[in-house]
């Protein structure tokens, strides 16, 4: 633009001089400078209003490379991972043995000769779902790492309003693959760093910035695993530099604030989306996804899911342990965890922690009354709960149980003598069912019986005591006509589990 203000000043300067040293009937009239000068006036606008137009179109085409020039570095980066990938899995420890283990933790509890690198995983099966992923492993604590794309430091630049900058989070691995790696895992977390100046994570009420969990959700704490609260590390610590907050950025200062935590929720993990807003300047870091250890199944497995976590990799049928008893499924570990063929139930299993069952008689009659009637001979008593001496049966364990009483009451020898005969059923001393017998003049004896089945738990007690007995006795002899047996039907295997536990 310069040039042209001093071309301008040079034909002035000229015409001057040639105007001084020419006669006076060789000079220009004043009318004819002042038109060429006009002329040159409306070139030189025109000629600068074409420049400036040129000018700002460059600097669009300028901003529109540098557009173009970051999304060819976010390629270039993919791209790298990828090739890195190829390289790695041509020369992979594992690869080359023919085995693809499902985490970093069971590839060295498998092989302890492997060492820390780069690694081909498969955590949702091999030849099942998804293709491999490729991780790095820290064999000496069991971590698994898995990279994404915006591992650096990235400013978020200047907006207003809420969740006005959004970067979408590309990882290096199948979202299915890392919620199942998850899974596989006894912990996993990602933390999160955000450098802010004027640019509150919230204010007033309102939310300017959150991130989407692994299913798209939105979340508003910055660490730990507590989803219901909006706070960061130094909130969680009680050490944010305004205790009327629960993060830094949300105090607001004259100097630049940076929020650090640590998100170790497991079922929000792995960051899908960081959303950032109301800011004069914010630089966020996202730290990669990493999972370490195996997941813990306590107790007794409960489904094929719980198999799976543990290790079984075979399909076929396996015992699992249900709410009361064992139970048969048919766990097909060929299909996705989430398939619902996956695990089929197949039945109950008749599985019992110890065998109960007594049968007990008498050889004489019993005259007693309202305390429980004894025995004498004992044919069996598997499992010992049947105390003949004081005849009472304590349930060893809580399952459904079986008893059955037969008897003779016998007027002994009033014949001439209404009779009346009544023996019941108890169970802690409650009432259970209750056997009669009535004897008109003329007959000596009558049989009663009493059964029942009941849900006993472990500790309580079952008997049969005579409750009623008018000129009348239970008889017995040599010939044994009282029997009394019990048997146990089914176990509840899961609470006998539980109180051994």
């Amino acid at each position: 633009m310069a040039n042209f203000y001093g071309l301008f000043l040079i034909l002035l300067i000229c015409a001057s001089e040639w105007t001084a040293g020419s006669a006076a009937d060789d000079r220009p009239s004043l009318g004819e400078i002042q038109n060429q000068l006009q002329q040159l006036t409306t070139n030189y606008i025109s000629l600068k209003i074409n420049l400036e137009s040129k000018l700002t179109r460059l600097e669009e085409l300028m901003e529109q490379k540098d557009r173009q020039h970051g999304i060819l570095e976010e390629k270039v980066l993919r791209l790298e991972l990828e090739l890195l990938a190829t390289k790695e899995r041509e020369t992979n420890q594992l690869a080359t043995k023919n085995v693809m283990y499902r985490t970093c933790s069971e590839a060295h509890a498998a092989d302890s000769s492997l060492t820390m690198g780069n690694y081909w995983i498969d955590p949702d099966g091999q030849g099942v779902g998804d293709d491999p992923i490729f991780v790095y492993c820290d064999m000496a604590t069991g971590k698994t790492t898995i990279l994404h794309d915006s591992e650096d430091s990235i400013d978020v630049g200047y907006c207003t309003g809420p969740g006005c900058y959004t970067r979408e989070i590309i990882y290096n691995a199948t979202m299915r693959q890392m919620t199942t790696l998850a899974e596989l895992s006894n912990e996993c977390h990602q933390s999160i760093k955000y450098e802010c100046y004027d640019a509150p994570l919230e204010k007033d009420g309102v939310i300017y910035s959150w991130w989407n969990d692994r299913d798209g959700n939105p979340q508003y704490f910055w660490a730990g695993s507590d989803s219901s609260i909006h706070t960061c590390q130094c909130g969680i610590d009680g050490e944010c530099i305004n205790s009327n907050v629960k993060c830094n950025c949300d105090a607001i200062a004259p100097y630049m604030l940076n929020d650090n935590g640590v998100v170790t929720k497991k079922a929000s993990l792995p960051i899908t989306k960081l959303n950032f807003g109301q800011m004069s300047t914010g630089v966020h870091t996202l730290g990669r996804f990493e999972c370490s250890g195996d997941a813990i199944v306590t107790g007794f497995p409960t489904s094929c899911e719980d198999l799976w976590k543990i290790g079984h990799k075979m399909t076929g049928f396996y015992s699992v342990m249900g709410t009361k008893m064992v139970e048969t499924v048919y766990c097909d570990f060929t299909k996705s965890l989430g398939d619902p063929a996956f695990q089929t139930w197949i039945g109950f299993d008749g599985v019992q922690s110890t065998s109960v069952y007594f049968y007990v008689q008498r050889s004489a009659s019993f005259y007693g009354k309202n305390y429980p009637i004894t025995f004498d001979l004992e044919r069996i008593n598997t499992g010992g709960a049947m105390n003949a001496g004081n005849g009472k049966f304590t349930a060893p364990v809580t399952g459904t149980y079986f008893f059955s009483f037969f008897g003779i009451a016998d007027m002994g020898g009033a014949l001439f003598d209404d009779g009346n005969f009544k023996a019941s059923l108890r169970m802690n001393g409650e009432l259970i069912g209750r056997g009669e017998a009535d004897l008109t003049q003329g007959l000596s004896t009558d049989t009663f019986s009493l059964q029942s089945t009941l849900y006993l738990q472990a500790g309580d007690e079952i008997w049969v005591q005579v409750d009623q007995a008018d000129r009348m006795n239970l008889y017995d002899n040599g010939n044994h006509y009282t029997h009394f047996t019990g048997w146990l039907l089914q176990e509840n295997v899961a609470q006998s589990l539980k109180n051994r536990l």
